[in-house]
């Protein structure tokens, strides 16, 4: 081997052995967290099973868990989140202005959210897809809406998903837009409407909570996209980002190795390799994200593993009634499958 070869080869192994070593800072968002002792999540201002705000201001929800969970990794607290409601329409600028530090609020992911925001979606919280409700009678599928007028939310994936159906099969689907949510879903209810129209889990949510008698509506069973639903958190600060897409895989990872809310803590003597690592009982992976090595166990502690969330707030024993599907573990048939914690 020639002189420079061999120096570039050693060079070469020794920044590789530094890479795989070094511990990580948990970067400027972390630091601004740590400092007002809050994370700042922004949250739907109301869709039941993903974020709302009980009588007493107790906010739950799929969404609303994912930032307990981040609170508890990062602060050791579950319950230091402050929540911020946002509109469709203000949820990005609150992101790229810093007033929340993540953002858990029904978005999906798209080339053009993910390109041109100046945003990272942490990862898939939800797959979902965009469906119809309609008062229960003769319509049974989407295609047979020509012509029908169909309440939708502005600002949204939604909105041009409709108008693409709509196009694409000639049905001349007449959208009436509003701005907030609850206008177009009271449009809806008051019969302004002969459809609404948005992701298939938001209108079980919508018609548990809004409707009079929730048997009256049906959710047709076309669905005309795909909805990956996830958080964000802005760009340039990959440490930050490092820790909300690795919480997000260590709760999905939980339920595969079956480590709850309830035995997470007994679960730390398990003589399962990966089980040790996860909960820093033989590895600490918290060092390459900047936290300490039971970062996860916190989080599984304040919120449960992915399963445990699902049932809580959507599943079928909930108002919202949402069968798991395709939110699944990859292992039983669905899409839910954690890049490994190793």
């Amino acid at each position: 081997m020639k002189l420079n070869a061999l120096k570039l080869a050693v060079l070469s192994l020794g920044t590789a052995s530094a890479l795989v070593s070094l511990p990580a800072h948990a970067g400027k968002t972390v630091d601004a967290i740590k400092a007002r002792g809050q994370l700042v999540c922004g949250v739907n201002v109301g869709l039941a099973g993903f974020s709302a705000a009980d009588s007493a201001g107790a906010w739950t929800g799929l969404d609303v868990d994912y930032c307990k969970a981040v609170a508890a990794a990062v602060l050791g607290d579950a319950t230091k989140v402050k929540w911020v409601p946002l509109t469709a329409q203000q949820r990005f600028t609150a992101l790229q202005s810093g007033e929340v530090d993540v953002l858990s609020r029904n978005t999906t992911n798209t080339l053009s959210r993910d390109a041109s925001l100046g945003l990272h979606f942490v990862g898939v919280n939800y797959y979902d897809g965009q469906g119809f409700l309609v008062n229960k009678g003769k319509i049974t599928s989407a295609k047979q809406l020509k012509g029908a007028t169909v309440c939708v939310q502005s600002g949204t994936t939604t909105e041009k998903n409709l108008t693409d159906f709509s196009r694409a099969n000639k049905l001349n689907i007449k959208a009436v837009v509003f701005e907030k949510l609850e206008a177009s879903t009271g449009a809806y209810f008051a019969g302004r409407c002969q459809a609404y129209t948005t992701d298939a889990s938001g209108l079980a949510s919508i018609r548990a909570k809004e409707a009079k008698v929730p048997a009256d509506h049906v959710i047709l069973p076309d669905l005309i996209s795909k909805e990956p639903l996830g958080p964000m958190v802005r760009r340039g600060d990959d440490e930050f980002f490092a820790i909300s897409k690795w919480v997000l895989n260590g709760l999905i990872e939980a339920e595969e190795y079956g480590i709850t809310q309830a035995n997470v803590d007994q679960m730390k003597t398990s003589t399962d390799p990966q089980v040790g690592r996860m909960l820093g009982s033989t590895e600490d992976l918290g060092k390459h994200l900047g936290l300490d090595k039971e970062w996860l166990a916190r989080s599984i502690k304040a919120v449960g593993n992915y399963g445990e969330m699902f049932e809580r707030n959507v599943g079928p024993k909930t108002a919202i009634n949402l069968p798991r599907g395709k939110n699944n573990l990859w292992s039983a048939g669905g899409f839910m499958y954690a890049s490994p914690l190793r």
